[in-house]
């Protein structure tokens, strides 16, 4: 198996602890992004993946790209480029009844700007089984849209299995094309989504109840219906106490059976910035390596509880800790 991922990679810049942006007088770096994150994990794990993107052609672009390597993905097909930036968003750790927030700086960027000329898909993909994207990739530009359409297109020829994340983040579709208008051909091509019941409605007008198992099922059965490729629909939902204090569980419809997890308690929240990455990573594995949905299931919502405790934005857990707690052992005592 080898999962090659698509999308824009961005510098992050934190107060330590839990300061403020405003009292910050340093900030600690790292770098993700949603595509990316899904790539680090599951090398992480041992999962051969690549992630592909446009750098700019200057030390940031190089090191940006050193992180990705130091957790083992290829970003050999990655593009330097001259032509922008790199994207870098700020964020501030909230605690207890004060939210985290972030602040993105990420306009002109490299990926922005990138040429989808440049990437050859057919290359790039020739040795992998699953290709995964983000919806957040085909906001950022027309040029970043196009270069993902042509990735499914060479996926689709390839016979590889596409997943997507929809993620609609409304805010950032500021190039005069509607996600309504591209975002449905995209997921046409998909055989697996993440996708919440809002997202479905914002994206596809497709309707159903929030937060409630028969809306998930109306909801991915609405899907499948409109994209007949896809076969299986996942997500998790949240029932958020603070900041500091989430409760998750895994929902997975499969061509008509509904599967769910508990819903597991994850207090203190050390860093929840990569939590849906986390999942769809731990789906992707935890599919590969199982024979039961539940199986798979339950791996990918455990893998997305850790990556809470993980500071960063990739989940570095490994398969055996994820399968320690689906054995039941979540008191959190300590391994010697």
């Amino acid at each position: 198996m080898k999962v090659v991922t698509f999308g824009e990679v961005m510098m992050r810049l934190s107060p330590p602890l839990n300061y403020r942006l405003p009292q910050a007088a340093s900030l600690e770096i790292t770098y993700g992004g949603g595509d990316a994150n899904v790539a680090a994990a599951l090398a992480w794990m041992g999962v051969p993946a690549a992630h592909v993107t446009a750098f700019p052609q200057h030390e940031l672009g190089h090191a940006a790209a050193a992180h990705l390597r130091r957790f083992g993905v290829d970003t050999r097909h990655c593009l330097f480029t001259d032509r922008g930036r790199l994207g870098l968003y700020f964020l501030e750790v909230g605690a207890s009844l004060r939210p985290s927030r972030i602040v993105y700086d990420r306009a002109d960027s490299a990926f922005a700007n990138l040429d989808p000329a440049a990437f050859d898909w057919d290359e790039i993909l020739k040795d992998a089984t699953w290709l995964h994207w983000t919806g957040i990739t085909p906001a950022i530009s027309a040029a970043a849209a196009q270069a993902t359409a042509d990735a499914i297109a060479a996926a689709r020829r390839l016979g590889l299995t596409v997943s997507a994340d929809v993620n609609y983040r409304r805010n950032l579709w500021q190039y005069g094309q509607r996600a309504q208008d591209v975002m449905p051909p995209l997921v046409a091509g998909c055989d697996l989504v993440v996708c919440t019941e809002g997202d479905a409605d914002d994206l596809f007008g497709i309707r159903a109840e929030p937060g409630t198992e028969n809306g998930f099922v109306r909801m991915s059965e609405q899907l499948a219906a409109r994209f007949p490729q896809i076969k299986r629909v996942i997500a998790t939902h949240r029932r958020t106490q603070s900041a500091s204090h989430e409760r998750i569980c895994g929902l997975l419809w499969q061509e008509g059976q509904f599967y769910e997890t508990p819903f597991y308690d994850i207090a203190p929240v050390v860093d929840r910035i990569g939590g849906g990455d986390s999942f769809i990573s731990g789906f992707i594995f935890g599919a590969a390596t199982y024979g039961s949905p539940q199986e798979a299931l339950g791996f990918a919502t455990i893998a997305s509880a850790l990556k809470h405790t993980v500071h960063g934005d990739i989940n570095l857990v490994t398969p055996a800790e994820v399968e320690h707690l689906m054995q039941g052992n979540l008191t959190g005592r300590l391994v010697r």
